[in-house]
């Protein structure tokens, strides 16, 4: 969620609605945290903020951006492609795909789309599926597995709404940072605090490390 903003109906009921009025920070606001490891980001934020250690890299590297959040029946994907109609470069989509491993909610296809749109990463609290076309094209892709089932398209979910991934919170807006060790979420109000730790953090760490060179030249 943007800051103090709060989303607005834009249309449904609950259970099938796309939620407005939050904002997306602009990218300079987040460009210090690039390629920092998520790791320290983590420990910025007193070792909160840290996706689960299930949530595990597809494919791809390491993204930072935007959260675009996406809440999904177990099973059902259709939420996914209406938040790719809705999606901004920079953006990242955030499922909650129920924690469940009986079907693929994403694979070649839609990630053909995420990244036309824009789109710098995913990660789902589920299951994709074509993971080798995942792989040769590049796209970041963070998990709690990988099934060749495809999903249902039944309509039910949520775009926009705060959802819980990988047994965190997550706002649309909020900044997300996947790597080698897994994904970490930064509130949006939380940025700039953040980011100071984290230049704090760094400091800190290259002391030790200076420190440690000095032990082992003596």
């Amino acid at each position: 969620m943007g800051g103090n903003v709060v989303p607005e109906l834009s249309h449904g009921s609950p259970g099938r609605r796309v939620m407005r009025g939050w904002r997306r920070p602009a990218g300079a606001a987040y460009e210090h945290l690039r390629d920092v490891p998520t790791s320290v980001i983590g420990d910025a934020m007193n070792r909160l903020g840290v996706m689960c250690g299930e949530i595990q890299r597809v494919s791809g590297g390491s993204f930072i951006g935007t959260a675009l959040t996406v809440w999904v029946r177990s099973g059902d994907n259709s939420m996914i492609h209406l938040a790719l109609e809705s999606a901004e470069p920079g953006d990242v989509l955030v499922v909650n795909g129920q924690s469940s491993l009986a079907h693929g909610l994403f694979g070649d296809l839609m990630a053909r789309r995420a990244i036309a749109a824009g789109v710098v990463g995913l990660v789902v609290d589920g299951a994709v599926r074509d993971r080798m076309a995942l792989i040769e094209l590049g796209f970041p892709t963070y998990a709690l597995g990988v099934c060749a089932a495809g999903p249902a398209k039944e309509g039910a979910g949520e775009v926009g709404s705060p959802i819980a991934c990988g047994r965190v919170a997550v706002h649309s807006g909020d900044v997300v940072v996947g790597d080698g060790d897994g994904v970490v979420v930064v509130p949006q109000s939380d940025l700039a605090v953040v980011t100071r730790n984290v230049a704090s953090i760094l400091d800190w760490e290259l002391a030790q490390r200076d420190a440690s060179e000095l032990n082992r030249g003596g």
